[in-house]
């Protein structure tokens, strides 16, 4: 095996100090393991880090992204959990492994990969094993990479969160990787699913995926057109990928006692909606910070015993971040990954 490596740093936010180097391919300490990665996917998340949309104190030189899925190539001593040739996936919050989420009401708990720790792009890793989860075994390497954060911010928002049960409505916003997670996730469960697109191309693609209806939110008010499609009942659980000033029009489309996710800020952090609507429909709001390693290993079983087959749109090669970032700025349908070849 080689002795060297390529990664991508950065000394500053923004993508012009994105650097490609060559560096020593690093050692696994006691309780650690050496990982080959293979894949690495993109979140919106990592594209607000990479510019500095996210006030996180980044530990310059700073490796971006969260998502990987690869190999273990070596272990340290004390290992237990794998060995050399394990399958494995990252896992978002490797501090968080089951229960509450650590932290305090001054200052919650915002330790992931890719932000506080180190990120991904690189082609060997060093993570603790607590920090790994093994991948399924019905996804190749590419479709694994996606799990960690959008697949499991939608399995939690639905599954370990929502409850989600057949004969439940359920509307994802966009077309994006949580929302196409969504989508396959709340229909494995038998729930009737709206989504909401300014496409009628990716409206129909979601279509084939299984969705029920499909809302082109140009052509008019999109919550009339809930409103149309439910008889006036609304909408038992919305995921909300917009948030902003959209969190009212969420509001007015969800069910009484319905329940929003709130897990996007595409247009803000700040949220706004009617206090009117809250509570005359004693609606649940809930954030939604991805999920602990658990929920993880849960969701990994789901996808083998489902058969749900994450949306990649297009992959790229390891050294096409930049253009992958362009990508990513024109809002795909589902995910983008990078590879080594």
């Amino acid at each position: 095996m080689s002795q060297t490596m390529q990664r991508w740093s950065m000394n500053a936010v923004g993508r012009k100090n994105l650097m490609l180097s060559t560096d020593a391919i690093p050692a696994p300490g006691p309780g650690e393991v050496l990982v080959r990665v293979n894949a690495v996917s993109l979140n919106y998340r990592d594209k607000m880090v990479i510019d500095g949309n996210m006030p996180l104190a980044l530990p310059f030189p700073f490796t971006p992204a969260s998502d990987m899925a690869g190999v273990v190539e070596s272990i340290g001593e004390g290992v237990t959990r794998f060995n050399p040739g394990s399958r494995v996936i990252s896992t978002f919050s490797p501090d968080w492994i089951d229960g509450k989420l650590n932290g305090n009401a001054r200052t919650p708990s915002y330790r992931t990969l890719g932000g506080i720790y180190q990120g991904m792009m690189a082609e060997f890793v060093v993570m603790n094993e607590s920090w790994l989860v093994s991948s399924p075994a019905s996804l190749d390497d590419m479709q694994a990479s996606t799990l960690p954060c959008a697949g499991l911010t939608a399995w939690s928002a639905l599954v370990e969160r929502g409850g989600v049960r057949a004969g439940q409505s359920i509307l994802v916003q966009g077309t994006g990787g949580v929302s196409m997670f969504a989508l396959q996730i709340a229909k494995a469960h038998g729930a009737e699913v709206f989504v909401t697109s300014g496409s009628d191309e990716k409206l129909a693609r979601a279509k084939e995926l299984g969705a029920d209806y499909g809302i082109n939110r140009l052509r008019g008010d999109w919550v009339d057109a809930v409103y149309e499609l439910t008889q006036e009942q609304g909408i038992d659980h919305i995921i909300e990928t917009v948030g902003g000033a959209n969190l009212a029009n969420s509001l007015r489309a969800v069910a009484v006692q319905g329940r929003i996710s709130v897990i996007g800020v595409l247009d803000g952090f700040d949220i706004s909606g009617s206090a009117g609507d809250l509570l005359t429909k004693t609606a649940t709001i809930q954030g939604i910070m991805v999920g602990h390693r658990r929920a993880l290993e849960d969701f990994v079983r789901a996808i083998d015993t489902s058969g749900i087959k994450p949306v990649i749109e297009t992959c790229y090669r390891f050294d096409e971040l930049p253009q992958a970032l362009e990508h990513l700025d024109r809002g795909p349908f589902g995910k983008i990954v990078l590879t080594r070849s």
